[in-house]
């Protein structure tokens, strides 16, 4: 009996998991991006230098391309012996501290690249649906973020979803909170 309750838990436990990640992905995939669209283009982050429109174009260039594998990485930043504790980080539910600094990105925000906020949504639509393509197509994919290694396609959308947490709260959206 104390092997079957405990295959029992084992097997919640991977029910619960399986479904945290699907509820991300769905997240990802039909909520982001009404989230982005409900922030005043004019709000003031809580913290951080980017503009609104300056954060959805480093999700789209950076995060998303990074993780469908369009922006090819060659090095892991993460010196080997801490990779381990970052990756147990990236696969919590613990967020983002506010004003994380990304050691790629250089002190002052870049220009923007769209005329328009809603520009650059579709850009960050175009880059989520070009990385569940990417997956879809090659289920076996792992992609390398600077950071946290080497991802597979749930490790990517724990990362993307934690990432678009972290945004959504600096311009005062709180997506869970309903």
């Amino acid at each position: 009996m104390k092997g079957f309750f405990m295959s029992t838990c084992f097997c919640n436990l991977l029910l619960r998991t399986f479904f945290m990640s699907i509820e991300k992905e769905n997240f990802l995939r039909t909520r982001f991006v009404s989230c982005l669209q409900q922030i005043q283009p004019t709000a003031t982050p809580r913290w951080g230098k980017m503009n609104l429109q300056q954060m959805v174009e480093h999700f789209s260039a950076d995060a998303l391309r990074c993780a469908s594998g369009r922006l090819k990485i060659d090095t892991i930043l993460t010196p080997a012996e801490d990779l381990d504790r970052m990756r147990e980080f990236m696969m919590s539910e613990k967020p983002f501290k506010e004003n994380t600094k990304n050691p790629l990105m250089s002190e002052e925000p870049p220009l923007t690249r769209y005329a328009t906020l809603q520009a650059a949504i579709g850009e960050l639509q175009e880059e989520l649906i070009a990385f569940f393509e990417a997956f879809e197509k090659n289920p076996h994919l792992v992609t390398r973020n600077p950071f946290f290694g080497d991802l597979n396609f749930e490790q990517n959308v724990q990362l993307l979803y934690k990432h678009a947490l972290h945004h959504l709260r600096q311009f005062g959206a709180e997506p869970l909170s309903r």
